[in-house]
């Protein structure tokens, strides 16, 4: 039987540090990696404006998306998904995908509290400064506001990272 790849995805807060780990862990696993915020900003260039927005063109991609990454993981390719699971409805989007073609899955919970997050949103905004009008506390606020953290009885394999520590991340996702 070949070898199926396997689906990376993340759940957290934002700010969490999903797109920093996203990449790194694509590169230490020689993955693909997949962000929902290029794909977004690539096909409806200087249309999304609020959360709203965010979400209604996300759920637009996600039947190509689908397909794509199960075409993907089906020929032994493993699979990075910077896209957020930060809800049950989500991550079961995330489980479906990797089921329905027999892969593996694991998504990793970037468990960090509201300090932390907004403590890194203040960093990224210094970075990147084109982000200022999205990254603000009132928005932290709003998107948290729709957070759930996963469970076990989601039926996922769940790796927790609650830290800065890249070694933990790093020695948690082998």
């Amino acid at each position: 039987m070949k070898q199926l790849g396997t689906l990376y995805f993340f759940c957290g807060k934002m700010g969490a540090g999903k797109s920093t780990k996203s990449k790194q862990l694509a590169i230490d696993k020689n993955a693909v990696l997949l962000s929902e915020d290029e794909w977004l900003s690539s096909l409806y260039p200087n249309q999304i404006a609020s959360f709203e927005d965010s979400r209604k063109f996300s759920a637009q991609i996600k039947p190509l998306m689908k397909k794509h990454v199960q075409n993907i993981l089906s020929v032994g390719t493993d699979v990075v998904m910077d896209f957020p699971g930060n809800t049950q409805k989500l991550r079961r989007w995330f489980l479906d995908l990797a089921s329905e073609v027999n892969a593996n899955h694991q998504l990793i919970f970037l468990n960090l509290n509201n300090e932390q997050c907004l403590r890194q949103i203040a960093q990224r905004r210094n970075e990147q400064p084109e982000r200022a009008a999205f990254d603000t506390e009132a928005m932290f606020n709003h998107v948290t506001s729709f957070f759930e953290a996963p469970k076990e009885s989601e039926g996922l394999n769940i790796i927790e990272f609650s830290g800065k520590n890249n070694k933990e991340f790093n020695d948690s996702c082998e």
